[in-house]
């Protein structure tokens, strides 16, 4: 929990505790402790009352809703006939950003060779159209020190 932390921190810590704590501190990390395994135990009797309910194994990571559903409501044959009718939008999906990442490629390697294509700037009409030759930008103005443009 602390490995983060090196000697001098963990000793300013615990330097500001007891200046905030004082005479009390001994019992404000006996309260912390005590208030830790009570959440510990709160949590490890929701999980069996989860398991007595559900009647099967769970573990923490069968909380998450998906795979909740995936385990102990849906069989294969199910999740299939869910999955089924979006396969083929999934697959469009997946065939045009292909098309799209194929584009970009051959865009990317046309300005990298030089040889032509949007690019350059003497493209003609079956390329596309030619690039603005990138111009030098200048910082904006700095204010004088004391200067306020804003007043009124």
């Amino acid at each position: 929990m602390f490995d983060n932390l090196n000697m001098w921190e963990l000793g300013a810590l615990f330097l500001l505790a007891f200046l905030i704590f004082g005479d009390r501190l001994p019992k404000v990390i006996a309260d912390g402790l005590r208030m830790l395994r009570n959440l510990r135990s709160m949590a490890n009797d929701a999980t069996g009352d989860l398991r007595q309910q559900l009647g099967t194994d769970i573990q923490l990571e069968d909380l998450n809703p998906k795979a909740l559903l995936r385990k102990h409501v849906l069989s294969e044959a199910d999740e299939e006939a869910l999955r089924r009718p979006l396969r083929g939008l999934y697959d469009e999906v997946r065939a045009d950003v292909g098309g799209v990442r194929d584009d970009v490629e051959h865009v990317r390697s046309g300005l990298r060779s030089g040889s032509g294509g949007v690019g350059t700037p003497a493209a003609s009409a079956e390329t596309g159209p030619a690039e603005i030759p990138p111009t030098e930008v200048s910082p904006p103005p700095v204010a004088p020190r004391g200067a306020d443009y804003d007043a009124t």
